[in-house]
């Protein structure tokens, strides 16, 4: 067994190198291992109980850690518009889900758990594209991150709903109302009694363990899986168990460096719940649900980033916004196939849906990998197609006229850099205006005085509201260089004449702007650099205050 753990992990960690050069998520390198070493291919491993167990141990962090993120103020911080496009998204996915799984022969009951399936997309995935992209704290980031919390509390309520089901069928099959009875009873018990743990036991244990960073994993792995192990007594489910045990912590100081030191842990058992996984998918199943998989995928692929788009455009959004959010839900998660294999363990699926939704996973994920990672030159080719996605007066993103503002610089991107910049030059007598399509940047550097406005800086008609022929800079702060690349076009379009000027803000982004014959381009980074240099070099000067 410890020789096929090696070869397992040597060949994880092979694969998950390519998949890396690739730009694919771990999840796809991992169900291809299991692919590899499982009866179909390698044969290394059957049913192994031991890969099962620490499958088990990583589906349990995982649902751990969603409670964990899931901090309360956070759920109730959750804005309007997070809400209403991830409800409106899951009620959407599920009814269109549910309608094409009919029409391709499924029965009600799996219909209904595929449907179900199709609208989780995966937080872990798409908050390291974006992430990557430097695109968090975006409009569409921000708008995109609410809306996978409301997926990951949907997770988790449709994991108790079939939890519940199991019990209602377990005591139905045993005799029913005293059962039932007993069963309310215990988890009533229960239930007060983890209250209270929570309530007395924790805040005074916490601290204790918190001051040994080694006991505060094991304490937290413990305190999940023994929760866990309780939910699974009570009839409900490991996974609720385990979420209730990383909710109950959510509230604690102690969130940020529990979840912190866990993340790791979790990646390295979620490896073998993906082997465990892609060992036993049978390919006479993969190869008879292949029109099935194919079909579903590209309804995930467009629909789900349609449904995402019209609703983003009813509630006053533009296309370009709507589309940039749209895509972070072109995708199934790992919630997915853990939701279907609890299906197929409570009898109520068979495996051959447990295959359909792991190729559908296979498929959305590596495609919409790429869609979210060359998310601006695939929007530039599509706008055209787009309108109908956008209100003919988009008002949550409505430009404000400033053409009567005579100014010497515009920056486009008000983030911390761009904030930063317009102070300095506003110290030195420089006119500066601001433009930034985040409203939450506009208040920032508004609060901060600054003569900001709101739009879209790749928006050619906005772009023509500026005050850009009086100008002698533009300047961009944008992280994105191809976005660099459309709002150049557009300032040039809009009268521009003067100097163009780009920040570097990600590796690598200082070459593609020079070819792109930018005027100036600043590297925040080096220029940071060179700035602590010249400090540290004073400090050494003789000159220099003595140290006290």
């Amino acid at each position: 067994m410890f020789s096929d753990f090696a070869l397992i992990l040597a060949l994880a960690a092979g694969v998950g190198l390519l998949a890396a050069r690739l730009r694919q998520p771990t999840i796809v390198a991992f169900i291809v291992v299991g692919i590899l070493v499982g009866p179909a291919a390698l044969g290394w491993v059957g049913h192994s109980d031991a890969i099962e167990l620490l499958s088990q141990l990583g589906i349990t962090v995982l649902l751990f850690l969603v409670g964990l993120k899931l901090d309360p103020a956070l759920v109730r911080q959750l804005g309007l518009v997070a809400l209403a496009t991830g409800l409106g998204q899951l009620a959407f996915t599920i009814a269109f889900g549910f309608l094409i799984a009919l029409a391709l022969g499924m029965d009600r009951v799996t219909a209904i758990y595929v449907a179900v399936a199709l609208t989780f997309s995966s937080t872990i995935i798409i908050i390291k594209l974006l992430g990557d992209k430097r695109e968090l704290d975006s409009l569409h980031g921000r708008i995109a991150t609410g809306f996978l919390i409301v997926q990951d509390i949907a997770v988790v309520a449709a994991m108790m709903v079939i939890g519940a089901l199991g019990v209602g069928e377990a005591a139905g099959a045993d005799g029913g109302g005293m059962d039932w009875l007993a069963w309310t009873g215990q988890l009533v018990a229960g239930v007060v009694a983890v209250f209270l743990l929570i309530r007395y036991g924790l805040r005074w244990v916490l601290p204790w363990m918190a001051s040994t960073p080694e006991l505060m994993v094991v304490f937290s792995v413990a305190w999940g899986v023994a929760l866990a192990a309780f939910g699974e007594h009570l009839g409900l489910s490991k996974e609720v168990g385990a979420f209730v045990a990383g909710f109950a912590l959510a509230g604690t100081p102690f969130r940020e460096a529990v979840g912190a030191r866990l993340a790791g842990l979790r990646d390295f058992l979620l490896l073998f719940f993906f082997v465990h996984l892609g060992s036993g998918l049978v390919f006479s199943d993969l190869g008879s649900q292949l029109p099935a998989a194919l079909a579903l995928s590209v309804f995930v692929l467009v629909g789900n980033p349609l449904i995402v788009m019209a609703i983003m455009g009813f509630m006053g959004y533009r296309r370009r916004t709507g589309f940039m959010a749209g895509l972070t839900v072109a995708q199934i998660s790992e919630f997915s196939v853990i939701f279907i294999a609890m299906g197929v363990a409570l009898g109520h699926v068979g495996s051959a849906a447990l295959s359909l939704v792991t190729l559908v996973g296979l498929v959305t994920i590596a495609l919409s990998s790429y869609m979210i990672l060359y998310s601006h030159p695939l929007f530039e080719r599509v706008q055209r197609w787009l309108g109908v996605f956008e209100r003919r007066d988009p008002w949550r993103e409505r430009g404000e006229d400033a053409s009567g503002t005579p100014v010497q610089v515009v920056v486009f991107g008000v983030g911390r850099y761009g904030a930063r910049l317009m102070s300095a030059l506003a110290r030195d007598g420089v006119t500066a205006l601001g433009v930034d399509f985040d409203p939450v940047a506009v208040a920032e550097a508004r609060a901060l005085g600054l003569d900001v406005h709101f739009g879209d800086a790749e928006d050619a008609e906005f772009a023509h509201s500026l005050p850009l022929a009086g100008a002698d800079l533009v300047v961009a702060t944008l992280a994105d260089a191809h976005s660099v690349t459309h709002l150049r076009r557009a300032v040039h379009e809009a009268g521009f004449d003067g100097r163009f000027v780009a920040a570097a803000r990600m590796a690598g982004a200082a070459e593609h702007l020079q070819r792109l014959q930018v005027d100036v381009v600043l590297d925040p980074f080096d220029d940071a650099a060179e700035q602590a240099a010249d400090t540290l070099r004073d400090l050494l000067s003789p000159e220099a205050a003595p140290r006290t």
